[in-house]
């Protein structure tokens, strides 16, 4: 059993609470189980009740066993001498406060509703392993998970804020070069997001702004700062990126020491890093202040225009420096656009709205609900018990779900785990 269930069974009621009595035999009357506390202390604060007749204001413990209360040391921390009752499963000891007076305790064990921890028992104790509720999933009201997902999908919003918060701290709270970083680790997709990400953190982005109206300086500078210039090729394109790297290798003091190394292997040739740098190099050739662009633009139409680039001549004509190849237009597909949408635009959008004050939420959901589901293996387990993801908004949210919630084994903090409970 967890602690998160007798929480929950404390907080909605979900047991007998006429004739309460503690272990020692007197009455207990609830009048307020008091508020759930998320941080440090006791789990519920400002709680009321009458004990024996006597009415007392305090905090609420609960734990499984009375013991844990030595378990957690609690008989050493001041926040907890004003603990008027102990909630616990089984008591199996005493607890004293530091006047030797004994804290009241309440054994829930034969009052929690039958159904209730049935539900639990059936829930947490499934031999299917993948989710807790996999065998009940489908049957969970579609309006329910409709609001757990769009909450989920905010709690999402709000952790990546978290990553991009710590990114502007060491941007020098320059908003253009933070979404510079993470264009280029979501232009790297999986295999080199890192890579990318460390060729972007390896110069100031202020060399951007000095070169991005020279297309083939600014794709030297990603180039030269990946490694992709270290060899010798002969050829005219390759010659010139080196001269016009080492120019500006020398001018601005640049070293790719840190940078990681790209990879090539198992990519298909339209993600090779040559392709994705040089179109990268081109969306920056094309706008500038692209931040302020994407800040404040309405629909998702006018992102889907913004960018609408491809790559430079010569990668229209070749995959890698040393072999030709069929001459095709390298444009940024809708899905890559639709990838860059999920893992940057919309999360920095959020970031900089919530920083300056502003309500975030709204555009957002609006997007996000615009942009088609991932597919992936966590979408497409969630889609077989039931079809649940029809957009990018429920996809990210499940992804949250079953990374932060159904991995944990956080059913009690689940609405879809929650609803299970009570059926």
């Amino acid at each position: 059993m967890q602690e998160a269930f007798l929480h929950y069974v404390w907080q909605f009621n979900k047991f007998e609470t006429s004739k309460l009595k503690t272990k020692t035999g007197e009455a207990i009357t609830l009048l307020d189980n008091g508020q759930p506390n998320a941080n440090g202390g006791p789990d519920f604060f400002n709680a009321q009740l009458e004990i024996d007749g006597q009415m007392w204001a305090g905090n609420v413990e609960i734990h499984i066993k009375s013991s844990d209360w030595y378990v957690h040391n609690h008989e050493m921390d001041a926040a907890y001498d004003n603990v008027i009752l102990h909630v616990v499963f089984e008591h199996d000891t005493d607890i004293f406060r530091k006047d030797n007076s004994i804290i009241p305790t309440l054994e829930l064990r034969n009052l929690i509703h039958h159904n209730v921890l049935k539900n639990y028992q059936k829930l947490v104790m499934s031999s299917h392993k993948w989710i807790n509720c996999e065998l009940d999933f489908d049957e969970v009201d579609d309006f329910v998970i409709s609001n757990w997902l769009e909450r989920l999908y905010i709690e999402r919003l709000e952790r990546k804020s978290g990553a991009i918060e710590n990114l502007l701290n060491t941007s020098k709270n320059d908003w253009e070069s933070v979404l510079f970083k993470l264009l280029a680790k979501n232009f790297g997709l999986k295999v080199n997001g890192d890579a990318f990400f460390s060729m972007a953190n390896s110069f100031d982005y202020t060399i951007v702004r000095k070169v991005q109206t020279q297309p083939l300086q600014l794709e030297a500078l990603f180039f030269g700062q990946s490694g992709l210039l270290d060899s010798n090729v002969e050829n005219g394109y390759f010659q010139n990126l080196s001269k016009e790297y080492h120019f500006i290798k020398q001018k601005f003091n640049l070293s790719n020491d840190e940078v990681i190394p790209l990879q090539f292997f198992r990519l298909r040739p339209p993600n090779f890093p040559t392709i994705r740098l040089s179109q990268l190099a081109m969306l920056y050739h094309q706008h500038a202040n692209l931040f302020a662009k994407l800040m404040t633009v309405q629909s998702i139409e006018e992102i889907y225009e913004l960018f609408q680039v491809s790559t430079s001549e010569f990668w229209q004509r070749h995959f890698t420096f040393e072999k030709a190849s069929r001459d095709s237009r390298k444009s940024l597909t809708k899905s890559f656009i639709d990838l860059l949408l999920i893992n940057t635009v919309i999360p920095l959008r959020f970031c900089y709205l919530k920083h300056h004050g502003k309500h975030a939420s709204e555009w957002c959901l609006l997007m996000a609900q615009k942009i088609a589901s991932e597919q992936n293996a966590i979408i497409k387990a969630f889609n077989n018990l039931k079809p649940v993801s029809d957009s990018a908004l429920s996809s990210q949210a499940l992804i949250q779900l079953k990374t932060e919630y159904c991995d944990k084994n956080r059913c009690m903090s689940c609405a879809i785990g929650n609803s299970l409970l009570t059926r």
